[in-house]
């Protein structure tokens, strides 16, 4: 499955997206030049398919191409930069 990720500000969350379909989304709060990444989640049609990985990696990503410092208060993506070292500089 072909997917993207979104940022949908008016709703602050970034979305994953497969076409029109949500595959997943992580809400946050952008606090100057912090986001906090508070909650992750993919509807039970798409879970265990590697998608909440897809999504943080993506939305980590984005983060650090804008310049921004992360606070991982979601315990996925904390869990997530736990495992994935090269996110470590990140987190704020």
């Amino acid at each position: 499955m072909d997917t993207e990720l979104v940022d949908a500000p008016d709703h602050h969350r970034y979305e994953l997206r497969s076409g029109d379909t949500l595959v997943g989304f992580i809400d946050y709060r952008l606090h100057g030049d912090v986001i906090r990444l508070i909650h992750t989640e993919v509807p039970e049609a798409f879970s265990g398919q590697g998608h909440a990985s897809t999504l943080v990696r993506a939305a980590l990503d984005d983060a650090r191409a804008r310049g921004l410092t992360v606070r991982p208060d979601c315990p996925y993506v904390a869990s997530y930069i736990e495992k994935h070292p090269e996110y470590a500089d990140l987190v704020a």
